[in-house]
């Protein structure tokens, strides 16, 4: 049996490819390239509302059905660990980023496909707009918990199958030809360069900002059970590296809970928490799409203040729930707020989806690890 590329394997040869060939093909190649990501963005705002309605909407049930001290608890410290590390993204970012990537680099790319228009468009329009589609998606969700609408909840988790089957069959698979599109684009208009240069720069500053928001998540565990911090962080790296390896928070469950019990945790609470924080803690996701949207935002030359980000944060935190076991993850499932709060266009998105993906690996590990972090705060919490 063949097995699959990763999709951050065919990303990185959809923008190799797509540098490659733009160097050389005549205009009309360009002109068709851009005809199908032109389709692609419409049948991308199409989808956006439908993912946060069938996505979102079961998340937030299911959660809010559950009842229990420690879950409220785990759930509590996951939310507030991941609106944490998007403020500690933030004021990361605003300072390494103007002096690191080049202001207005990608606001070329605005300018590149009208360069090559394309021969056609097609207009989808989506059925509701984001703000909508979120609004729905909070009141229908804690509306099928305290109700206890199990008809409602089991329409709903027919519907979250019928968006990750779409996300797997259309989205996921049109994404490298799209990405292939734009910087076949870019480099036929002769402007991929400083935008390759910049994403080397963010990639490799996201890195090094997952590495020291572990250092602080275990230095708060560390804090609260009175233990060395950097032990405690030292007997999880089975798995961040096993995380980092196979890029899923769910094959490194068993990983990361013997490596949780390791660290003194008991059997109960690790059985309890690491589970259910593979599934709504995602501070290493959070970090990289708000390190990147305040990267692009400041690459585009787009006006953005705490506020709307702080904002933007508060909702990303709740919407990350929906991202476990969706192809594509977590930027799949942040595509909305991106578009409602940030005002992020398909274009912007996909740029969005291909930084995030090239660095996958980096946010799964900071969030299976962390997930050690919440367990040990739960544990000492449980014993008083």
């Amino acid at each position: 049996m063949k097995k699959k590329l990763p999709l951050v394997v065919k990303v990185l040869i959809a923008i190799v490819v797509g540098v490659a060939v733009g160097q050389f093909v005549p205009g009309w190649v360009v002109r068709a390239g851009n005809t199908f990501t032109g389709v692609f963005d419409q049948l991308l705002r199409f989808f956006i509302p439908l993912i946060i309605v069938g996505l979102v909407t079961p998340a937030i049930a299911e959660v809010g059905r559950k009842a229990g001290k420690m879950l409220i608890i785990t759930v509590a410290l996951a939310y507030g660990f991941t609106v944490l590390s998007g403020l500690f993204a933030y004021l990361f970012s605003v300072e390494l980023f103007p002096s690191m990537v080049s202001k207005g680099s990608i606001a070329a790319l605005e300018e590149a496909g009208k360069e090559f228009p394309a021969y056609f468009t097609i207009a989808i329009p989506p059925l509701m707009d984001v703000m909508t589609a979120l609004v729905l998606s909070f009141m229908l969700g804690l509306g099928i918990a305290f109700s206890k609408a199990d008809a409602l909840m089991k329409g709903f988790g027919e519907l979250k199958r019928i968006v990750v089957l779409s996300i797997e069959k259309v989205l996921i698979p049109l994404l490298p030809f799209y990405i292939f599109g734009l910087f076949m684009d870019m480099a036929a208009a002769g402007k991929v360069g400083p935008v390759l240069g910049s994403f080397i720069a963010i990639v490799a500053i996201i890195f090094a900002m997952t590495l020291v928001l572990l250092v602080l998540q275990y230095c708060v565990a560390g804090l609260v059970t009175g233990r060395n911090p950097f032990k405690l962080l030292s007997k999880m790296l089975p798995a961040y590296l096993t995380a980092l390896g196979t890029s899923s928070s769910a094959a490194t469950i068993p990983v990361t809970l013997k490596s949780t019990i390791s660290n003194g945790v008991s059997e109960g609470v690790a059985g309890f928490t690491v589970p259910l924080c593979a599934t709504i803690h995602l501070s290493g996701s959070t970090l990289k799409i708000t390190s990147c949207a305040i990267a692009l935002m400041f690459m585009l030359g787009m006006p953005f203040d705490f506020g709307t980000v702080f904002g933007f944060i508060l909702m990303l935190g709740v919407t990350m729930v929906a991202a476990p076991g969706v192809p594509g993850g977590a930027i799949m499932a942040a595509l909305g707020v991106l578009s409602g709060i940030l005002s992020f266009d398909p274009t912007q998105q996909a740029l969005m989806i291909t930084l995030y993906i090239a660095m996958d690996s980096f946010g799964t590990a900071c969030n299976v690890t962390g997930d050690g972090a919440i367990a040990l705060i739960v544990d000492k919490i449980s014993k008083k």
